[in-house]
């Protein structure tokens, strides 16, 4: 059965005094917001023009993962590629003081920082601009985040792989610390994408969207019967298969269960979905560190996300604001 989010699942997921520590590797981006307004047409092409009346910049991809098991009240240590540009200086500019450990994040002069450019009129996103390097690391690059990923996990309580496709987590990077994570007990959740959607063997949570695996499987829907989910979770070897299919909630295959966990959204004003994600992966991660079932901490986690679409851009939801939201249920 689903628990409902209260305030004492809260307690038991994130305890207030929790501690813990976790290990996030994967793709460090930079969110930019363009914020402004719509008037006209342009005479040039079909498109409106957006007068520009304002910008952001937010830590985007791993490092909002990072920044949400910060707000949770957890200590977090991040692994990760940026350029040496001035995308990834205003990443570790906006990391600096957060108390996100950044001494695993790696200069690679041969990429640049991935940059998601987004256009926004009246709460719309009317384009997106991404500036990335998709090529998987390598040489000495490759070897640098091994170590430094392997080193974070010695004094760690959960390792997080996010993986959103940008080059960072290959299959043997995603092998080493997954294994050096199973020797040692140490829990783990991977957000994973579709190019490695097989390569994470051994992971204890594997959390796909709904159009991933049906993009994994070959098929135009999302399947979710509990027979296909578990031939899915025995393909990629995980003890645990917790699939979000949109503002429908979640999906969760507990290992050892003959059924699917249904945990539905609670209808609220959507404004952006962006961050979503990330939010539902940082309170698994937390639920993960003190031990709590997964199907209680997937049911926090889908409150949570609910908190995160309910405002624009991507960012952490904390263990307050969650407390907070539950008191008004």
């Amino acid at each position: 059965m689903v628990p409902r989010p209260t305030l004492a699942l809260l307690d038991r997921v994130i305890p207030a005094d929790g501690g813990g520590r976790a290990v996030v590797v994967g793709d460090l981006m930079l969110d930019r917001y363009v914020f402004g307004e719509v008037g006209r047409i342009s005479p040039e092409a079909p498109v409106p023009v957006v007068r520009a009346r304002g910008e952001r910049l937010r830590p985007g991809g791993a490092s909002n993962v990072a920044l949400g098991i910060r707000a949770l009240g957890l200590d977090c240590a991040l692994v990760g590629l940026v350029g040496d540009d001035r995308a990834g200086a205003s990443l570790a500019g906006r990391l600096a003081g957060t108390g996100v450990a950044d001494g695993g994040i790696i200069t690679d002069a041969s990429r640049p920082t991935t940059v998601k450019l987004r256009v926004l009129a009246r709460h719309q996103q009317m384009l997106r601009i991404d500036r990335e390097e998709t090529r998987p690391a390598d040489g000495e690059v490759a070897e640098r985040l091994r170590e430094r990923a392997l080193a974070a996990l010695a004094n760690a309580d959960v390792l997080v792989l996010e993986d959103y496709d940008k080059g960072t987590v290959t299959p043997e990077l995603a092998s080493a610390v997954l294994d050096a994570a199973a020797r040692r007990g140490i829990p783990s959740i991977v957000d994973p994408k579709l190019r490695h959607f097989f390569e994470y063997r051994g992971v204890d949570v594997f959390k796909p969207n709904g159009s991933e695996v049906a993009a994994a499987l070959g098929r135009e829907r999302t399947p979710e019967d509990v027979d296909t989910l578990r031939e899915l979770a025995g393909r990629v070897g995980c003890r645990h298969l917790l699939m979000t299919v949109g503002e429908r909630g979640m999906v969760l295959l507990e290992e050892g269960s003959d059924a699917l966990a249904r945990i539905e959204s609670r209808a609220r004003d959507v404004y952006d979905v962006s961050g979503a994600g990330d939010t539902v992966t940082a309170v698994v991660a937390a639920g993960l560190m003190s031990g709590s079932p997964i199907i209680a901490a997937a049911a926090l986690a889908n409150h949570a996300a609910g908190l995160a679409v309910a405002r624009l851009g991507a960012r952490p939801v904390s263990r307050a604001e969650i407390a907070r939201s539950l008191c008004a249920v």
